[in-house]
């Protein structure tokens, strides 16, 4: 791990007895961009296998993916969770994916939160 180098630093450059202040710098770390998954409504995909969606990728139990399954239904979509880049886009990809092995339209998105 790199260390930031010490700094010394004094207000004048004449050797009159004054020591200089040693002065480390901590770098900061930034936390990672967050991503909404979203699902959204259609008229076609059965309520039933968007609840098992939400359990199965989003780790819902019964009532948690069936109350947000009706919130999709209702306003046309819901965030189903908040997660970094790649977990969101690996989400998007299995819910995009299972729907389509089971031949329904179902939509899932993200965006920067």
């Amino acid at each position: 791990m790199c260390q930031a180098p010490l700094i010394l630093s004094s207000d004048n450059d004449a050797d009159d007895g004054d020591v200089g202040l040693a002065v480390a710098t901590k770098p900061k770390t930034k936390r990672p961009p967050m991503y909404k998954v979203m699902i959204l409504n259609d008229d076609f995909t059965p309520m039933e296998f968007v609840v098992m969606v939400l359990e199965r990728f989003f780790g819902m139990n019964h009532a948690q993916a069936f109350e947000l399954m009706l919130t999709v239904h209702k306003k046309g979509l819901a965030v189903a969770g908040v997660f970094s880049y790649e977990i969101a886009e690996t989400k998007v990809t299995q819910v995009m994916q299972m729907a389509r092995e089971h031949q329904h339209p179902l939509q899932c998105t993200m965006e920067k939160e």
